[in-house]
Parts: C-alpha cells; structure tokens; sequence
C-alpha cells in the first residue's frame, strides 16, 4: 500500500541506516573520510531539496501546519534506476566493511575497488535527480466544493 507518509518514512528510513553506518565505519577508520563526505553531502543535498521542492508545490496558503500535514500532498519522489543501484552498492559497501576486519583473508583491493565504484554511483545518483526528468512529479489533486467548470461551446460554433 502507498501513501504519501509511506514515501517519506521508507527513504528517510534508509538514510537513518546509511548515515549511521557510514559515520560509525568512518570513526573507526575502516571507511576514507572522503567517501563518507560523498555518501552524506548527497543525502544531505538530497533532503535539502526535498524540503524545497515540498515547498514549492505545497498547494497555498502555505503555513507551517500545512507543510507537514502529510495528507496534503504536494510532490512525490520517484528514485531513478541508478539510485536503486547505488542504495544496493551501498549496502553491500557498508556490509563488506564490517565483516573486512574479521575475515582470514586480506580483500584491500577489491574493497578499495568497491569504495571507488560507490564514489561514482553516489556522485551519478545524486546528479540523476538533478539532471534527469521524473526525478520528482508535482501531485495535484482537484480541490473540493469546486464549483463545475462551464460547458464548452458545440464543436464549430
């Protein structure tokens, strides 16, 4: 079932892990600094514009109250497939990197290969909702007590 607190809630659910992974792999030194600047400055530059596409398309008057009533929508976010890839290279990124310490084997290099891969697919995702069309659609739904609309003059008159 969707609804429009369910994709707010399902994506800031995801954000919560990976920005909790991320910050805890970085401070115990097991993912670069840099990586983890990418990964967070684009979900942070990613709420960021959430926040003022919400209000740009909140239908007015715009208060304080209506921008988070939820049961007004306004836009809805459609991730790109390139956003689902990388959520899925992330994770896999932030699981690799948890067990490395444990393992009887060395995988540096693939693991660094894989940081690298991540770095793109963070950079790409984030420039897809800004450069590509349908990253987001404006709702529009019909106001209530509207009176009817006029009818249309007979075709050729």
């Amino acid at each position: 079932m969707g609804s429009v607190l369910g994709t707010i809630l399902d994506p800031a659910a995801d954000k919560m892990l990976m920005t909790t992974l991320t910050v805890t792999l970085a401070m115990k030194d097991l993912l670069p600094i840099p990586l983890a600047v990418i990964i967070l400055g684009r979900d942070v530059l990613l709420s960021l514009a959430a926040f003022y596409i919400r209000y740009t398309t909140l239908p007015p008057p715009k208060t304080w109250t209506r921008y988070w009533d939820f049961s007004i929508p306004s836009a809805e976010v459609r991730p790109t497939g390139i956003s689902k890839v990388n959520t899925a290279l992330q994770l896999l990124l932030m699981g690799t990197t948890t067990i490395s310490p444990i393992l009887p084997f060395d995988i540096g290099l693939p693991l660094q290969a894989l940081q690298w891969i991540v770095a793109g697919t963070t950079i790409w995702s984030g420039a897809s909702y800004v450069f590509a069309k349908g990253g987001f659609r404006v709702v529009t739904y019909a106001v209530k007590n509207r009176p009817p609309a006029p009818p249309s003059p007979p075709a050729g008159s």
